[in-house]
């Protein structure tokens, strides 16, 4: 599955603490796995929490279905040269924060991954 980086930026509108749900018109993001392989992500919500900006995609092809069973969760980093990229949440209790902002956003059970 997807590891780190992303081709395409996110617009940051979201405010702090709560969860932007993706509109009708949602935005694609292409991810590029450890391997190199591409790996197409449609945004379903976004969220900005201490500081940190927080974003909730499902695969492309999942995007059609009416019952989102599975999503991941990325951070977006500033990296030195001053391009984005979006990565997996590594401290756990990091990732349960965000996911349950997700879970309350999307007001649902839903098996999710990073």
């Amino acid at each position: 599955m997807p590891d780190e980086k992303k081709e395409k930026k996110i617009p940051e509108e979201e405010k702090q603490g709560e969860v932007d749900e993706a509109s009708e018109d949602s935005e694609r993001v292409t991810l590029v796995d450890e391997d190199g392989q591409e790996h197409e992500f449609e945004l379903i919500g976004g969220c900005v929490d201490r500081g940190c900006q927080y974003y909730a995609l499902i695969p492309a092809g999942d995007a059609d279905s009416d019952v989102i069973e599975e999503y991941y969760i990325f951070k977006q980093i500033k990296n030195e040269d001053g391009t984005e990229d979006l990565v997996e949440i590594e401290d756990d209790a990091e990732f349960d924060r965000i996911a349950a902002k997700f879970d309350e956003a999307f007001d649902t059970e839903i098996d999710y991954d990073a």
